[in-house]
């Protein structure tokens, strides 16, 4: 059955352009690499995949990599829990020339989010929770804010901004996309995961269940509210019950700019 043996293991490379008009022009287009909820361990995702995945995004020469929560699996049918290591090892291997961010995820906090922290931290992955860190793009200051998860952290979002100068240009990462409400204007955009897209997308009736208080206002894709931005990646693997049905598995390549 395609839902079930097959589109749940297909991972396909999306390209999504993003304009924003607020874009620097001194910093140029971005290329940005995102990978959500990769539940490692879920069905079709197994940590051999998961290299493959990193071969794929190294591949797209991407400038930044993002990494939005959720790396370990509870109870999906026909899954195995992996440790958050043999994860942190898979993905050892990404490279991008701004780094790689992360943030984590309800699943990881519902684990252990401390010892997620740290192997990611062990294997060169930069951890934000409710910080932030400087880069440099083309000569000039780009800043990376990691938003805790909103379902199992305060999602502190001025503590997240708080180290950013006025004025300056700001992306927050965070798990779970209902926090776009909140987001002040200063942020250029905010990437996220957690729905899954919804897994299932039917024809006529759409998208049945997606975590989210907003529905399918957040599920998928690029939203732009009140000259604000929020990308939500579809995620790489499955929870609850392994099933994908035209939302197949995405590593979410976006061009941001102008």
């Amino acid at each position: 059955m395609w839902s079930v043996g097959i589109e749940p293991g297909w991972v396909v490379t999306r390209e999504t352009r993003v304009p924003i008009a607020r874009w620097p022009e001194d910093i140029g287009p971005l290329r940005i690499a995102a990978l959500a909820d990769l539940h490692t361990g879920s069905p079709h995702i197994t940590v051999e995949k998961v290299r493959e995945i990193v071969t794929s995004v190294n591949a797209e020469r991407p400038d930044l990599i993002v990494l939005l929560g959720d790396y370990v699996i509870h109870g999906v049918a026909g899954g195995r829990f992996v440790p958050i290591e043999e994860t942190a090892a898979a993905l050892r291997d990404l490279h991008a020339p701004l780094g790689v961010f992360a943030v984590l995820g309800n699943h990881d906090w519902w684990y252990d989010g401390r010892r997620c922290a740290r192997a990611l931290e062990a294997v060169g992955i930069r951890v934000l929770e409710d910080a932030s860190a400087e880069v440099t793009v083309r000569g000039h200051p780009l800043w990376i804010a990691g938003v805790s998860d909103a379902m199992t952290r305060a999602a502190a979002i001025g503590r997240a901004l708080a180290p950013v100068p006025e004025g300056a240009p700001v992306i927050v990462l965070t798990h779970n996309p209902d926090v776009f409400v909140r987001m002040p204007p200063r942020v250029l955009l905010t990437l996220a995961g957690h729905t899954h897209g919804g897994q299932v997308n039917l024809p006529v009736l759409g998208r049945l269940i997606v975590p989210s208080h907003y529905g399918e206002r957040y599920a998928i894709g690029h939203v732009r509210e009140e000259d604000r931005d929020l990308f939500v990646s579809p995620g790489i693997g499955t929870s609850i019950i392994p099933v994908r049905f035209r939302v197949p598995p995405e590593i979410s390549l976006l061009t941001v700019g102008r």
